[in-house]
């Protein structure tokens, strides 16, 4: 059984995880390099902060085991073992974030799931992208895929806690729990659709408001600086 001998012994997984544990620490680096770039210029940046995690060792076995799949394919069947996640403010920041990363030399994109346009029934919203990213080692050049989910405050907030309540209950809702979470998908959705009527009073409010600490601030102490491990 998968789960009696662990897949690889631990050595084996530090060695394996170490080229996706760079591949985020880059990707934030220059992800938030983005964002204090618009910000320098005193223009609006539809990045509104970055987070990362790699997947723990037991989150990959769960996969494993829920999905079949076999040790020698883990590294292209589980593409979000490095995962980001860009935070926007508005919807349409989504599609500038997502022209910036088609842009960029890199890194190429190899699937986009857009779950904002085609939301699951659940209620969850986001843009997901899975790239690969060439990593440099001392064993050469190693090529991994990673994924990154753009979503906005309003999208992250409800599938945080849709997160931990699966979490809780496995997946099987009671019924009144199902029911709330379906009315506040409609609400996180309408929320996002009021702010985007707004968005250009909003962006140039910002700008006005104390602009020098929106240019010169990289992100040092901020939530920004603090990653979320979501599984």
């Amino acid at each position: 059984m998968l789960g009696e001998r662990s897949c690889f012994v631990v050595l084996e997984w530090e060695e394996f995880l170490d080229p996706y544990i760079q591949t985020v620490g880059e990707l934030k680096i220059k992800l938030r390099g983005i964002r204090k770039q618009f910000r320098k210029q005193n223009r609006h940046s539809p990045i509104e902060f970055v987070t990362g995690r790699v997947k723990s060792v037991e989150s990959i076995q769960e996969k494993m085991l829920l999905r079949s799949i076999k040790e020698e394919n883990i590294a292209q069947d589980i593409q979000d073992i490095a995962g980001l996640r860009i935070m926007v403010q508005f919807v349409d920041d989504v599609d500038d974030v997502l022209d910036l990363l088609r842009q960029r030399h890199d890194m190429k994109i190899v699937q986009e799931r857009d779950y904002i346009r085609n939301m699951k029934p659940s209620g969850y919203r986001s843009y997901h992208v899975v790239i690969e990213y060439p990593v440099d080692t001392i064993q050469g050049q190693k090529t991994v895929l990673a994924e990154i989910q753009i979503r906005t405050l309003a999208m992250n907030f409800w599938a945080t806690i849709e997160h931990s309540l699966n979490y809780k209950y496995k997946g099987e809702f009671p019924q009144e729990i199902k029911q709330r979470l379906e009315t506040t998908a409609k609400i996180a959705y309408e929320l996002d659709e009021e702010v985007r009527k707004i968005r250009e009073d909003i962006r140039e409010a910002q700008l006005l408001f104390d602009p020098e600490s929106r240019k010169l601030n990289d992100g040092v102490g901020n939530s920004d600086d603090t990653d979320e491990y979501y599984r």
